[in-house]
């Protein structure tokens, strides 16, 4: 067992602190900060549509990485001319029809969200 008398509190503080960041490092090679909205160049509606993503779309679908969760990575989802898994054309009514009535494993969200909140969610897609 390792020693720490003598250590002063800050010094083992820092060493934590430095073990801590190095294996961050190590694990999360494809993860990023989160950045702020502002960081981001979101505009008020991009911004909502962030918020709407984050409470209903996040848990399953990852938005800045290519890794998928349970969904696919939703990462450039409008810079592809089809879908990745069902083949769709990649544009607003298609992907804006999957997530107001779902589609295979993905629930509806008519019933969860305002036609604006879909419409906000679209707009953020869009930056991804």
């Amino acid at each position: 067992m390792m020693q720490m008398q003598g250590l002063k509190p800050g010094v083992i503080m820092v060493a934590a602190a430095a073990i801590a960041l190095s294996l961050a490092s190590l694990v999360g090679c494809d993860a990023e900060l989160r950045k702020s909205d502002a960081e981001l160049g979101l505009n008020p509606q991009q911004a909502a549509g962030r918020k709407v993503y984050d409470a209903e779309c996040g848990r399953c679908h990852e938005p800045y990485s290519s890794r998928g969760k349970k969904g696919p990575s939703l990462k450039g989802v409008f810079q592809h001319k089809y879908l990745s898994l069902s083949g769709l054309p990649a544009n607003d009514d298609r992907v804006g029809d999957i997530i107001r009535l779902g589609r295979n494993e993905m629930p509806a969200y008519s019933q969860k969200l305002s036609s604006q909140d879909v419409q906000d969610l679209l707009a953020y897609l869009h930056t991804l």
